[in-house]
């Protein structure tokens, strides 16, 4: 393969618009067939026309949340340290740590799966289920749990597979993941009539078939982790290089399983269509949400190779492009959904009272949506370069200041405190963002070419 096909051409050299082009996009396309995939399940579970069951896997969004949250700690602390390493010209090393990631992804699944099988009733009650939907929200969580280390594994891998610029083959792992949900989920939920069982199942085997195609790619096509499946143990130092940056996706995640609790259990006091109504927003804001995503993520590679092999210039010109492309995104695909608001809606519910709250909380979302894809840059910048406590301190606000946020606002303006809640939090987080990006900035104008690379 030469060196202009390659993924590493693309970190290193490639005109910016055209390292941005071959990195996000199809991170960008993947995020949104992914938002397909995010919705099937509640699609299948509408045509069943039972809010008790829509609401149980609303209720249940949270365990996919820790899953994937645990997928990312090894995920993104080791992807961000293999692509400094590989910046670094040390493969080798990035292959042991690919390994360790693997094993380690298994091996957490499974230990997750067996503590939540022991405290599934608590689990589901600290979820919000009501008695109308208590048993659905446990058989489902139940269900996510027992198969949970596909979901641990599949986000983990995905990561790695992004570690060296490979955009294309990740997206082709999210295809292959939303193609078994279309196939899995009507069997499941309809003609087998598992339901909210049937949905938690059909998840997790379209994690299965992604994580192996994921498996296949690394091991045999990789340009840099080819035969990372031999290789499990890895040192100390190495660890603390993963966690300390991937600590900042289960603190992220912690604290949103928080404010996902305590938004689930006010908004239950105002009734189930008003929990529902939130699960039919929430997905569908995260088709604006999730092309953000997928530009920033994308992105993450060219980040971290730039920093580690000191092409300070590089980096500054792709971060300064990323700002202007997650700007013109967030803008025209927040207006996109808010046009077509009342029509999308109806495709998740025919019930009035769901639709009306859903259209109002959805507007509330799309102007959180504005600023979250600011924030997620800026934690992802930090990720990349491996600035630990700026990427934990993004990751703390976003989720701690929410909890003073919902209850005062609560408090203050019933159910509109609740719905604006969210908003106010992600615009606060946002402008948190800018202050430590300032700051980083400032050091990198400082030291050019000796800012401190942590890798050795």
């Amino acid at each position: 393969m030469g060196k202009e096909f390659s993924n590493q051409y693309y970190l290193e050299s490639a005109p910016i618009k055209k390292a941005i082009v071959h990195l996000s996009i199809p991170m960008m396309i993947g995020m949104s067939v992914g938002t397909i995939y995010n919705v099937i399940n509640a699609y299948f579970i509408g045509l069943l026309h039972n809010t008790s069951m829509l609401t149980a896997i609303t209720l249940g969004l949270p365990i996919f949340t820790v899953l994937m949250a645990f997928g990312n700690v090894l995920g993104v602390g080791g992807g961000t340290y293999i692509t400094r390493l590989v910046g670094q010209k040390e493969s080798e090393q990035g292959k042991r740590i690919a390994g360790y990631t693997f094993y380690a992804s298994i091996i957490v699944g499974i230990l997750i799966a067996l503590i939540a099988l022991l405290t599934i009733n608590p689990i589901t009650r600290l979820l919000g289920a009501d008695p109308a939907t208590f048993d659905y929200t446990k058989s489902y969580t139940l269900e996510l749990f027992a198969g949970g280390f596909s979901i641990v594994l599949n986000f983990a891998l995905e990561q790695l597979v992004r570690s060296e610029g490979a955009s294309k083959e990740s997206m082709y792992g999210i295809f292959v993941s939303t193609a078994l949900s279309l196939i899995f989920d009507p069997l499941f939920i309809l003609v087998l009539d598992w339901h909210v069982v049937g949905a938690a199942l059909a998840m997790i085997l379209a994690n299965v078939g992604s994580a192996v195609y994921y498996i296949y790619y690394l091991d045999k096509k990789s340009e840099h982790l080819r035969g990372f499946l031999k290789y499990f143990k890895i040192s100390i130092k190495d660890k603390l290089e993963i966690y300390k940056i991937g600590i900042s996706e289960l603190l992220l995640a912690g604290f949103l399983i928080v404010t996902t609790l305590l938004l689930n259990n006010y908004a239950i006091q105002y009734g189930d269509n008003v929990v529902a109504g939130f699960g039919v927003a929430l997905r569908m804001v995260q088709v604006p949400e999730f092309l953000s995503m997928g530009l920033f993520l994308g992105l993450i590679p060219l980040f971290a190779f730039n920093f580690s092999s000191k092409n300070t210039t590089r980096l500054k010109s792709s971060i300064k492009h990323a700002f202007v492309f997650i700007g013109s995104i967030s803008i025209v695909f927040v207006g996109l959904v808010f046009v077509f608001k009342d029509t999308i809606i109806h495709f998740f519910s025919e019930d009035p009272s769901v639709l009306s709250i859903g259209a109002y909380i959805l507007v509330a979302m799309l102007t959180s949506a504005l600023f979250n894809g600011f924030t997620g840059l800026f934690t992802s910048i930090f990720q990349a370069t491996g600035q630990g406590i700026p990427t934990a301190i993004m990751s703390i606000t976003q989720g701690l200041l929410y909890i003073p946020v919902i209850i005062v606002l609560h408090l203050i303006f019933g159910l509109h405190g609740v719905i604006w809640s969210m908003t106010v939090t992600e615009v606060i987080t946002s402008l948190i963002g800018v202050i430590l990006f300032i700051m980083f900035k400032k050091k990198l104008n400082e030291t050019p070419h000796n800012l401190p690379v942590p890798v050795q």
